[in-house]
């Protein structure tokens, strides 16, 4: 099969820019001729990205050319949002290509793509209607507010019909994006995966120094609930992120066992894993498939995870707490960190938990089926 895969990439690179390298990676691996086709806002500046936005993305020649040259069968589009946008899809369907369009977060509806304001999830955006974020001016100046409100609410309609098949992320991420107006009929759930490399032979959690919290420093993601909670049980705490949140959370971590690491390379945060004994996820928002988790699970290290979103679904629900709730986050934490024996059990069953349901080949034959599917 010839796939031709397309993503903007985002400011602050994270977790769909790895989930585009791995499929990459997976597919070329399996035989399949594969292309690449990424672009970044920061090309071309703010005013042509804000026009490229209103306008539906590129003209249709910047996709055309690439689709000619592979003769691609199917155009599977990560973020497309603002210099690809519909026209990348309309111009693949033209070319008799099929389109997926792989949905890892709200940009579909929500201006900031996470859901996410005063403390809370936030739903205001659903359909077309996009006059929330505009009013409440969440991507800060109001004529940027006015350019993503306008852009998602004339954009939506055209995604959804140059779109042969949605994949969403979760199951929990599946349904809410539903509900705020996904076409139900065309969208599969698929969870991200974890290269069969990368699972490690067995769980050292009982051996681990510290708690650890990893990610981009900012409030939806609840790491003042992880500090609050590894203060109260008295756990080492490593915090591996930068973000604008930091001055805040350091100011709740001083006087603790508690050591921010900066943004870490990833070998070096990889090698902080495997001396963790657990890895916290407390996130306020509805994070769909955080690679956070799915890394400690393929290293073998037991999660206390938020109970919303697709988190759940990860960990089980027995290891899944309310981001608010920062008592129980002490109280399981505590019980981890006093028994070396536990932890090791708990990543072992972490450990197999992931093999189960995030390996490669189950994510191959789904991808697979979606692909035929549309």
């Amino acid at each position: 099969m010839r796939i031709l895969l397309i993503h903007n990439r985002y400011r602050w690179l994270g977790g769909e820019e790895r989930a585009v390298e791995d499929i990459a990676d997976l597919l070329t691996r399996r035989g399949h001729t594969v292309e690449r086709r990424e672009r970044a806002s920061s090309e071309v500046g703010g005013t042509p990205a804000a026009r490229n936005r209103r306008g539906g993305g590129l003209v249709p020649r910047e996709v055309a050319a690439p689709l000619r040259r592979l003769r691609a069968d199917v155009v599977h589009a990560h973020n497309v949002h603002p210099l690809f946008g519909w026209r990348a899809l309309a111009a693949a369907r033209a070319a008799g290509a099929r389109t997926v369009l792989h949905v890892h977060n709200f940009r579909l509806f929500c201006a900031i793509a996470v859901a996410y304001r005063d403390g809370a999830p936030c739903y205001r955006c659903r359909g077309r209607d996009t006059a929330p974020g505009l009013r409440l001016r969440c991507r800060g100046s109001v004529a940027e507010a006015a350019v993503y409100a306008a852009a998602l609410h004339l954009q939506q309609p055209h995604l959804f019909k140059d779109t042969d098949r949605f994949i969403v992320v979760s199951a929990a991420h599946g349904a809410r994006l539903r509900e705020l107006g996904l076409p139900a009929e065309k969208t599969s759930s698929l969870p991200n995966f974890i290269p069969t490399r990368q699972f490690a032979p067995a769980s050292r959690a009982g051996e681990g120094k510290f708690a650890l919290v990893a990610g981009r420093l900012v409030e939806e993601k609840g790491y003042d609930t992880a500090i609050r909670a590894a203060r109260a049980a008295g756990v080492p705490l490593l915090v591996a992120g930068e973000g604008p949140d930091e001055p805040r959370l350091r100011g709740l971590a001083a006087g603790g066992e508690i050591r921010f690491a900066g943004l870490l390379a990833p070998a070096a945060l990889a090698a902080a894993r495997q001396q963790a004994a657990v890895v916290l996820v407390p996130s306020r928002c509805e994070e769909a498939c955080p690679y956070a988790v799915l890394d400690a699970l393929a290293a073998g290290i037991p999660v206390l995870g938020s109970s919303r979103g697709g988190v759940p679904e990860l960990i089980g629900a027995e290891s899944a707490l309310d981001p608010e709730d920062p008592d129980a986050w002490a109280e399981a934490l505590a019980g981890l960190w006093a028994d070396p024996a536990r932890r090791e059990a708990s990543g072992n069953a972490a450990l197999n938990r992931g093999r189960e349901r995030l390996g490669e080949e189950r994510y191959y034959e789904g991808l697979m089926a979606i692909y035929a599917g549309a």
